[in-house]
């Protein structure tokens, strides 16, 4: 891949890798405890249609440290990269936490973003419900493991035993349903992660000062919304999934069975085949007035 890094001067200074220019901006926002090469499994098909940023968000990667690490603080980070960066309309596509982040942006600058794209948004799933099931015990676990400085094995051998509740009110392995591989990631994630990161969300404040419908209102570009399934590890629960569609201006909503939460690395391709269609209709308004979709991958 043909990506050059570069770091974007600020409070905290941001990691940016960028791809040629082969069309419009695209910029890739990650989840939470990642970075900018979670999007390897789609980065070749994108860049060659798109002009591609992909951003390690604050705490994360090689972007700088920081004491905030609200909702509210990515999104005033993107705004500033969106506003400085390029003049033309970007189309903002985040996963997890970064799916937030872009509705915000979009909320934020409406004249700068041309469409977005969330990917299985956690909403009240990260705050105030991180209570209820297994999410506060998985990010505890992962904090407390990133903060032994541990050699990237052993770190991964120490995800695998991390013990969060089922639904019969015993506890599983994180071990017992992510392989070895998708661990690995996560801990080489880990290496690169300031621990802090971690804080508000275990704390259940991360969504301090974001008022979900209150964001989904100010939005008005259009938006496709990419949701996982939630009995299968998904965050974006079908209520909020329901609300998002109903509040926001041009709603695209594809379901994907069967499939957790890392939409875009265990399908990548149907992924990119629905960021086709909505690049598409980027393209044609008429078809933005068109009521929403729902179909599987």
């Amino acid at each position: 891949m043909n990506f050059v890094t570069r770091d974007i001067p600020g409070a905290p200074a941001l990691r940016v890798a960028e791809g040629p220019d082969h069309g419009p901006p695209l910029l890739l926002l990650h989840g939470v405890t990642r970075g900018w090469r979670d999007w390897e499994s789609l980065l070749p098909a994108l860049a060659d249609e798109w002009h591609v940023f992909a951003l390690d968000q604050r705490g994360h990667g090689a972007s700088g440290r920081s004491s905030a690490y609200l909702v509210t603080d990515y999104v005033a980070d993107v705004v500033r990269f969106v506003s400085e960066q390029m003049t033309a309309p970007w189309v903002i596509f985040g996963h997890s936490l970064g799916a937030m982040v872009a509705a915000g942006a979009a909320a934020e600058i409406p004249e700068r973003v041309r469409g977005i794209v969330l990917e299985d948004p956690p909403f009240h799933t990260m705050g105030n419900r991180i209570a209820v099931g297994a999410w506060r015990a998985q990010f505890t676990g992962m904090q407390e493991a990133a903060m032994r400085g541990l050699a990237l094995e052993e770190l991964t051998d120490v995800l695998g035993d991390i013990r969060l509740p089922a639904a019969t009110g015993e506890t599983v392995r994180l071990g017992d349903f992510r392989d070895r591989a998708s661990l690995r990631w996560s801990a080489e994630c880990l290496t690169h992660l300031d621990p802090e990161v971690l804080t508000p969300i275990i704390a259940g404040r991360w969504l301090d000062g974001y008022d979900v419908t209150g964001v989904f209102a100010r939005v008005r570009c259009p938006v496709l919304l990419l949701q996982a399934d939630p009995s299968s590890g998904g965050a974006l629960t079908d209520e909020d999934a329901a609300e998002a569609a109903k509040v926001l201006h041009a709603c695209q909503h594809v379901r994907f069975p069967g499939v957790g939460h890392q939409l875009h690395r265990e399908k990548p391709h149907a992924v990119l085949e629905a960021l086709q269609e909505f690049a598409a209709c980027l393209q044609d308004s008429a078809a933005l007035s068109a009521p929403p979709v729902s179909s599987p991958p």
